[in-house]
């Protein structure tokens, strides 16, 4: 596997962005100035980035209530993307969408979902759409363990497999359908062999481990832009935060998440592998992290600043006229 360093900075510049990002929004949501419900993504950003990475601009994302992640690593802007859970009239879908509902057409990011498993069913009409227009584009479906146990998922497999659609289903698998284990939940216990029911090929991989999920992107989405119909992809990690901000997590063990933040957080892994492989360098990382912090202060600092909609588009953005 040959990953070349500006791939790899940006890579570690889209999980450094997710991070802090979250980090930040998890502070700010407590002065109680964000309006509406948050659920965060931080602790899973190498698999929104790694695969984003194999994405090119032809190509769409349908995301989840847990989109912020998706968002950052299918290139929204960051800034805006801050308005928009403030509620601002900058913000990508001009403050009415908030976190759970962010969307952004012009980079492919079909819109964060505020349904379990309404996502799978997005992603394959935009395939439809690639593979009848011949734009030679994918589509890729983000969901987690507890919409894998969703009709509309199931369904969406199984069409994207009748129809041979270039779609590419990823199960990001934090351990936890809200409350509920994932280990309990789904049955049969091996998503891969499930999505193999419908003759779906697909894998396991560490989410962890950005390499991993990067290796694992790759070939899926080299065999889908070969005309091999929908492949599958089982992400597992444990996401730092509960199902939603205000969430009390005590459904989790003790000591989890101190545990994955100390041995198993990817940024860590990321640094230590690049840089002891003389891949990067140390001080690059670093320069990263601190443009980074500035990006989301000033992110912070122009949300807050930035006025609300305009009373006068209450009702707009709500029907489209042809």
């Amino acid at each position: 596997m040959k990953i070349d360093r500006e791939k790899l900075l940006d890579g570690y510049r889209a999980m450094r962005t997710i991070r802090d990002f979250e980090e930040r929004v998890h502070k700010e949501f407590m002065t109680g100035q964000i309006p509406g419900f948050v659920h965060l993504y931080a602790g899973e950003e190498a698999a929104a980035v790694a695969v984003c990475q194999q994405l090119d601009g032809n190509d769409t994302v349908a995301s989840t209530h847990r989109g912020h992640g998706h968002s950052i690593a299918k290139g929204c802007d960051v800034k805006a993307m801050m308005k928009e859970i403030y509620g601002r009239a900058d913000g990508l879908c001009g403050g009415k969408g908030g976190s759970m509902h962010i969307a952004d057409l012009d980079v492919g990011m079909l819109g964060a979902n505020g349904i379990v498993g309404g996502g799978p069913p997005l992603a394959c009409g935009a395939a439809i759409t690639a593979k009848t227009l011949k734009t030679g584009g994918l589509s890729v479906a983000f969901f987690g363990d507890g919409a894998f146990n969703q009709g509309m998922t199931l369904e969406a497999m199984n069409f994207a497999r009748v129809y041979d659609l270039p779609v590419l289903f990823v199960l990001e698998d934090n351990g936890y359908a809200e409350s509920t284990s994932s280990s309990w939940s789904i049955g049969g216990h091996d998503p891969v062999r499930r999505a193999e029911g419908f003759g779906i090929r697909g894998t396991r991989v560490d989410g962890h481990d950005y390499f991993a999920v990067w290796r694992a992107a790759e070939e899926a989405v080299k065999a889908i832009r070969d005309g091999e119909g929908p492949r599958f992809i089982h992400i597992e990690f444990t996401r730092y935060y509960g199902h939603f901000e205000g969430d009390a997590s005590s459904y989790k063990p003790l000591n989890e998440v101190k545990d994955e933040r100390r041995y198993l957080d990817a940024l860590k892994f990321f640094r230590a592998r690049t840089t002891g492989g003389k891949m990067l360098k140390l001080e690059e990382l670093d320069a990263i992290d601190e443009e980074v912090a500035t990006l989301i202060d000033e992110a912070v600092t122009e949300a807050k600043a930035a006025p609300p909609p305009d009373l006068s588009t209450l009702t707009t953005d709500v029907y489209l006229s042809y």
